[in-house]
């Protein structure tokens, strides 16, 4: 099946958890929660700056040009709404490549207080549609401090190995899944750093 023909099947295909019991579920135990984050130029105080390093960056997380394409190609419909979008994510380890479905869920721009500071963020997650070897979600956001202008890029995730899905894939996900997956996570942040300069 070529990638578009891929990508069509997963419409209609249901996540393979519960977003709405993931803080339950992360309570009771056995996911993983990580937190990147890394500082990319900054902008004067206040307000994002038109054409800054928060617009940009911004903008290449909406082209999802977070993922090295050594690491991860995503094939998605450009026209679609980005809150909703399926992605095909096709994933290279060593010799193998494995194609898993994803769907954009929350989609936000919002202010928001961290130690009594206020930072503009916008971000939004994608979440493993059935037949994903992994379940959970990941979000992409850029940071600006209004205070001093500071501009991070965060990947938040929460993920465990699948209940369903092929058994050979779960397997190798729960036996050697954990380096690919925060080397994943660093080449993001070292990625974007390099993007939003040379954009």
């Amino acid at each position: 099946m070529d990638e578009r023909a891929a990508l069509a099947a997963l419409r209609d295909r249901p996540l393979n958890f519960d977003p709405a019991r993931l803080p339950e579920l992360v309570h009771a135990g056995g996911w993983r929660v990580d937190d990147l984050r890394r500082p990319l130029p900054p902008e004067p105080p206040g307000e994002p700056v038109a054409g800054g390093t928060w617009e940009r960056t911004r903008r290449l997380m909406d082209g999802y040009q977070v993922a090295d394409p050594a690491l991860v190609r995503a094939t998605y419909d450009e026209q679609a709404p980005l809150a909703g979008r399926d992605m095909l994510l096709t994933l290279y380890f060593h010799r193998l490549r494995v194609r898993c479905g994803v769907r954009i869920g929350d989609v936000y721009e919002a202010d928001r207080e961290e130690a009594g500071r206020t930072a503009r963020v916008y971000g939004w997650n994608y979440r493993t549609l059935e037949g994903h070897f992994e379940q959970g979600e990941m979000a992409y956001e850029v940071w600006k401090w209004r205070d001093t202008g500071a501009v991070e890029f965060h990947i938040h995730a929460i993920s465990r190995p699948a209940d369903s899905g092929p058994p050979l894939l779960r397997l190798g996900f729960r036996l050697f899944g954990r380096r690919p997956q925060l080397r994943f996570y660093r080449s993001a942040c070292e990625r974007m750093a390099e993007l939003v300069v040379d954009s």
